[in-house]
């Protein structure tokens, strides 16, 4: 407290930081706060690996948190590329780890079943078209051309060996991207309507989509496969261009598409995760 007077009346000011508001006054120190001291210190929180180690090898963890999930649940990746478990939005890390751990007989099971995978590099051989493709690296050459011979298909790729992987990747989703849009503009010829856009990507759920308003997606690999189960694959997406659904009438019409649908299914069905399993590392 300073005191101070004006017209006779003593006023005195309060410093909230100090007992005066002299400057000499030494200022007081906070208070540590006891809660913190008292309350018992949290183990740290389990966090997600990015990959999980099998008795197979590796494999990433891809986890899903699903708003409309009610349980955990595990599936392996078409072609044995990744672990994913689908959760709850509010399950801790510990217990998808718990469960990861719980199932991981399950899932060493599944990789065991996969078909060996094929590592995109100098001297492999990449199935397409439903035949074989040999991958060559010239380094002197500046584009990937593909050649057809007596003894099959060559794709001859130039540039760094670290940038193949990419290089070749790149000339499958030419040559899938012009062999899917001869196929979808006959069968979109066929029913009326034109597609309004078509896209490729590299799902591993679904081999093709078609929207309400007519665009398509596709799974880039699907050059690989055979030339008539691509067919049935753009048939049966453009059929949606008339049934929206997977009704008695869009089957009747996939199938005025595509008479051989029945064999594309099954192959898609039997030999679909065997595409999958071509690995393009960092590059796909």
């Amino acid at each position: 407290m300073s005191g101070r007077t004006e017209g006779g009346a003593t006023h005195s000011t309060f410093d909230p930081r100090g007992l005066s508001n002299s400057r000499s006054a030494p200022r007081m120190k906070p208070f540590p706060d006891l809660r913190r001291l008292l309350s018992p210190r949290r183990a740290p929180a389990a966090r997600l690996p990015e990959t999980l180690d099998l008795g197979t090898g590796s494999i990433a963890l891809l986890v899903r948190r699903n708003p409309r999930a009610r349980r955990l649940t595990m599936r392996l990746a078409p072609g044995g590329g990744a672990l994913s478990v689908t959760v709850p939005p509010r399950t801790s890390d510990a217990a998808i780890l718990a469960f990861v751990e719980r199932h991981r007989g399950w899932a060493e099971a599944r990789m065991a079943a996969v078909p060996g995978r094929i590592r995109v590099e100098d001297g492999a051989i990449l199935p397409f078209r439903g035949a074989t493709l040999a991958i060559l690296h010239d380094p002197a050459r500046r584009a990937a051309r593909l050649e057809t011979g007596s003894e099959g298909a060559m794709l001859l790729v130039g540039g760094d060996a670290a940038h193949l992987p990419r290089r070749v990747m790149d000339a499958l989703r030419r040559e899938a991207r012009a062999d899917l849009q001869a196929r979808v503009d006959r069968h979109a010829a066929a029913v009326g309507l034109k597609p309004a856009a078509l896209t490729l990507k590299d799902t591993r759920s679904r081999w093709g989509s078609c929207t309400a308003d007519r665009r398509l997606a596709f799974s880039w690999r699907i050059v690989m496969a055979p030339p008539s189960v691509l067919d049935y694959l753009c048939a049966h997406e453009v059929a949606h261009f008339r049934e929206m659904n997977h009704g008695p009438a869009f089957w009747a019409l996939c199938r005025a598409l595509c008479p051989d649908m029945d064999a594309g299914r099954d192959w898609l069905k039997r030999h679909g995760a065997q595409l999958h399993a071509v690995d393009f590392g960092e590059a796909g």
